[in-house]
């Protein structure tokens, strides 16, 4: 069984990961930031470093979803192979940050990493608003994040809303979590956990 939980920068994923993962008992997975060595970069020169970048997530997603594949056990994912081609990319080629030409050749390399994995078996979507994104990642504190824009966002949140409503690979389940706070309030996390359990 493999859970994955997709969202916008901010929405809670990774956090939400960790705390299913101890309450369901399975695996999880994190997306690839701290070793990523494009992610300063890319935020400091969106336009020179976006193929690298995407190209180094494209490749890290595939490598484990290759591995949960072969070691057949349950897993909870932190963001899913889909929003990097469905999302991050062709949001920055919209905004002229990734050319033509490279994102056509990382179209091509995902649609062939496409026929070689399987959809998740349940999608989470955390539905996040922009003042609720914007809130969470201050909250954090991420350096590499201090320069992302309301309006980098908002693309994003348009095309997550985009993606969601024509999913069809299998299960999905949204929750909007605007009124949630998961983290500090074991209630709002236990209401998302039945929310889980039941589609499981």
């Amino acid at each position: 069984m493999r859970i994955a939980i997709a969202g916008n920068i901010g929405a809670g994923k990774t956090s939400l990961t960790k705390q299913l993962s101890k309450s369901l008992k399975y695996k999880p997975y994190y997306e690839d930031v701290i070793a990523n060595p494009y992610l300063d970069d890319f935020y400091n020169h969106m336009e020179r470093w976006s193929f690298n970048l995407q190209i180094y997530f494209l490749n890290s997603r595939f490598k484990q979803l290759v591995t949960i594949d072969n070691k057949k056990e349950n897993v909870i994912q932190d963001r899913t192979i889909y929003e990097d081609a469905f999302i991050f990319a062709p949001n920055l080629n919209a905004m002229g940050l990734m050319t033509q030409r490279d994102y056509d050749n990382y179209l091509a390399l995902f649609d062939t990493m496409l026929n070689l994995v399987k959809p998740p078996d349940l999608l989470v979507y955390l539905q996040s608003s922009i003042p609720s994104l914007v809130n969470k990642i201050h909250k954090r504190g991420r350096d590499y994040e201090k320069t992302i824009s309301i309006e980098y966002l908002s693309r994003l949140n348009e095309r997550y809303e985009a993606w969601i409503s024509n999913y069809t690979s299998g299960k999905l389940l949204k929750i909007n979590v605007d009124d949630l706070d998961f983290v500090e309030n074991k209630s709002d996390y236990e209401t998302i956990l039945e929310l889980i359990k039941k589609e499981l």
